[in-house]
């Protein structure tokens, strides 16, 4: 329980209607990817760019690392709490890629088909990453091993586990939770969790 002040400061960090745990709830649809091989990982850059790039393991693990701090916050009504993430930047990879001008969505790929959309501007907001590692260790695969997006400011569906590529587009693309009457844009904070909010 809270009082005075520490309540104050969580609600100024915890959205209506969630609440706050120290545990890390696994929730997803479909199988869980396990990987022996690294080698047969890799993560595809593709859609309205001047070219298409493949990174392997290797090669993404070996862009510069960066370290990020974040509340998350999951539409099935929970938050976590200062979670240390660690992984390359949004902002980073993007130095590796030219976008064009058409671009204005977002649409991640990950295992088995499953995608999640959102605007171009979100993913490439300053606390948007890619991540490996959570409070200083390696995700699980249960938490999205390889690698993870997180989107810190949307609702926690929209940092795809498992991601596989990352596509850029013109129009918006709904995702598997999108058509399947999740919001299309997922704010917390204005409680966006149905496509009727």
């Amino acid at each position: 329980m809270y009082f005075g002040k520490e309540r104050k400061n969580l609600d100024s960090r915890v959205p209506p209607d969630q609440n706050v745990t120290t545990g890390f709830p696994v929730l997803h649809h479909g199988n869980v990817p396990y990987y022996s091989d690294m080698s047969k990982w890799s993560l595809k850059i593709f859609g309205a760019v001047e070219e298409s790039i493949i990174f392997s393991y290797e090669e993404f693990m070996n862009l510069p690392q960066y370290e990020y701090t974040n509340d998350i916050h999951c539409v099935t009504g929970w938050s976590k709490l200062d979670n240390v993430w660690k992984g390359i930047s949004v902002k980073e990879l993007l130095k590796h890629i030219s976008i064009l001008e058409e671009a204005k969505y977002v649409i991640l790929h990950a295992e088995e088909g499953w995608t999640t959309n959102l605007p171009l501007e979100d993913f490439m907001k300053e606390t948007s990453l890619l991540a490996h590692s959570h409070n200083g260790e390696i995700l699980t695969p249960e938490h999205g091993f390889p690698l993870r997006a997180v989107i810190p400011h949307l609702y926690f569906w929209k940092s795809a586990k498992w991601v596989r590529g990352i596509e850029f587009s013109a129009v918006d693309k709904p995702g598997f939770w999108e058509k399947n009457g999740y919001h299309m844009y997922g704010d917390p904070w204005r409680s966006q969790r149905f496509e009727w909010d």
